[in-house]
């Protein structure tokens, strides 16, 4: 059953929409609306918008949108009931009993209780005879018995049943298991562990939740590294390891890693700012997140190859999100687990040190970019600066420009207005590149081809447009709904999501709902947020009584040109209507 009327509309007046989204965006007032840098995509320019009158939020640069429960599902990672929670914990507010389907919420907390004794039965292994593989191991990179209890790492042992056996006795369903991907149907039907004989780093939620696992492997089997793929509770592109230790840490800085051990080296040698992605690359969500926590991030990957990739890779996810960037090179090419353990009791200076010596993204890119041509000849000199000119062009700030091109041109004996001529033109054109990608955006938009929720919209715009005017001017003005429907039907309607929201909406109003307040449980995000476009659009700010009835004018008038033109719907009523309508058009 839904959540009671009563209920969502006091949880939604004791948790504003401003107050909530403050608390991780920076915003500012404009006119009647709060601005601020988007949340969910980097973004320099502030484009997510905050709706006082209607307790709503909508970012024109990536599009979501919703309400406060909508908001909270999104940056918090939560289903719709795990959000309302949230906002009901946050407000003292107590949830109705019986009353909600409650079945996601269920399994979420069966994963999050099953992963939470797997974490305890991995440590307790660790310390016992079938785990001393995997303590030799920690042993044997340095890590102390303090730091495993702290990260409570563990060790799966080669037995391929051991934890499934463990979770049943307990009272786990097999279903439940294999959602929480700690074990796997074998052919014969029964369930086996997923992991096993490998060392095991629990994964934690900012909540203190256990949200997942990545396993080493203790011989030179493939893959060496295997992590939780995706469960109700755990999305890898959207978490980070040791979050849940950084974001305690009194730093607003984080020390980016490749993976787990150099984070729990970086730590116990004192930094406890350390985090490191899920066995992927670094994600746009995954900086963001950052972000919320951080004002610089200290890039330490390996110095090999891959490592470099990585690092070019991260740069721009990391400077979208708006954030400082440092990266640290480790002496001798060494990685930072394997630098620290041979520093020994001066881990801590030395690693300081390097943090200290480290340079920020665009001198890093120009010291690689330098490594690529022989300045001792005229020809790499030309082509470097090319390059550097081209580099600097994508900085955005002129200062932070002139900074480098004084530098470069000190270096090379060359005249600064020269790469100053070369980095307006590079920036003349990335300006036309963009903006011809804007309008590209923007055609694209008007005419409804990137709109995936109505997807019939670009074939109808017109009539399109004038049903998300009537939706709009509905909601303004839900006491009109009789007038309305005095001259307008829902199967006038010729969008599907249009007549599906007509319908949902009068349907609200009738039975003295509001409108919008259960849209967030109702419908899907995308859903929600093409709703809340509608609602905060400009024609819903200037909607009144003459541009509904010319929108109820448009619609008719399409219904009944379709009613004509179409032989098998033509009807003597159907034809008389529309001429009609064509001779009082002519007046």
């Amino acid at each position: 059953m839904p959540l009671p009327e009563g209920f969502l509309q006091e949880l939604k007046d004791r948790n504003d929409m401003t107050d909530v989204a403050s608390t991780y965006v920076s915003l500012k007032r404009r006119g009647r609306n709060m601005v601020g840098l988007c949340p969910f995509h980097g973004e320099k320019t502030p484009s997510f918008n905050i709706y006082p009158e209607n307790g709503s939020f909508y970012c024109f640069g990536c599009g979501v949108g919703g309400d406060v429960i909508t908001f909270i599902m999104k940056i918090e990672n939560l289903d719709y009931i795990d959000a309302v929670k949230f906002l009901a914990q946050r407000s003292g507010l107590n949830m109705p009993e019986d009353t909600y389907d409650d079945s996601m919420s269920a399994l979420r907390k069966r994963i999050f209780e099953a992963n939470r004794e797997a974490a305890r039965f991995f440590y307790k292994t660790l310390y016992s005879e079938n785990g001393r593989r995997g303590l030799d191991y920690f042993h044997g990179r340095a890590l102390s018995d303090k730091t495993i209890r702290h990260f409570g790492l563990g060790y799966a042992d080669p037995e391929r049943f051991s934890l499934c056996n463990h979770l049943r006795s307990l009272g786990f369903k097999p279903s439940e298991l294999i959602s929480a991907n700690l074990a796997f149907q074998t052919r014969n039907g029964s369930i086996a562990d997923r992991f096993y004989d490998r060392v095991m780093f629990p994964i934690i939620d900012l909540r203190g939740n256990v949200i997942a696992f990545g396993g080493r492997i203790m011989g030179d089997g493939k893959p060496k590294y295997l992590n939780t793929s995706d469960t109700p509770v755990f999305k890898k592109s959207s978490n980070l390891f040791s979050l849940n230790n950084a974001k305690n840490s009194g730093e607003r800085s984080l020390i980016l890693c490749e993976g787990y051990m150099d984070v729990i080296a970086v730590n116990q040698a004192g930094f406890q700012n350390a985090v490191a992605t899920l066995g992927t690359a670094l994600t746009n969500e995954q900086a963001l997140l950052m972000k919320r926590y951080a004002d610089e991030v200290i890039i330490c990957y390996d110095s090999d190859e891959a490592g470099q990739k990585a690092t070019a890779r991260a740069i721009g996810f990391l400077r979208n999100a708006g954030l400082n960037i440092k990266i640290i090179s480790i002496p001798q090419g060494k990685d930072p687990d394997e630098f620290l353990r041979n520093k020994g009791d001066s881990a801590h200076d030395a690693f300081k040190n390097v943090i200290e010596g480290s340079g920020n993204d665009v001198e890093y890119r120009l010291t690689k970019l330098r490594q690529s041509f022989n300045l001792e000849i005229s020809e790499g000199k030309v082509a470097y600066l090319t390059e550097a000119a081209k580099l600097l062009a994508t900085l955005d700030n002129a200062i932070e420009q002139d900074v480098y091109i004084s530098k470069l041109c000190k270096e090379l004996e060359v005249s600064p207005d020269a790469v100053k001529q070369q980095i307006k033109k590079y920036g003349r054109k990335r300006y036309y590149e963009k903006r011809n990608e804007n309008f590209r955006n923007m055609r694209q938009d008007l005419s409804g081809r990137n709109d995936k929720v109505n997807t019939e919209r670009y074939k109808k715009p017109r009539v399109a447009t004038a049903e998300e005017g009537i939706i709009a001017y509905l909601l303004k003005n839900p006491d009109r709904l009789a007038m309305i429907e005095n001259e307008l039907s829902a199967e006038k309607f010729q969008t599907e999501f249009n007549r599906k929201l007509f319908e949902y909406f009068s349907r609200r109003i009738k039975n003295g709902q509001d409108a919008l307040s259960s849209v967030s449980g109702d419908f899907t995000q995308e859903e929600t947020a093409k709703i809340y476009q509608i609602a905060n659009s400009d024609y819903a700010r200037m909607s009144n009584d003459n541009t509904a009835r010319e929108n109820i004018k448009v619609i008719n008038d399409e219904y009944f040109k379709q009613r004509v033109s179409d032989p098998a719907n033509a009807d003597m009523d159907s034809i008389a209507e529309q001429l009609r309508r064509m001779k009082e058009s002519r007046k």
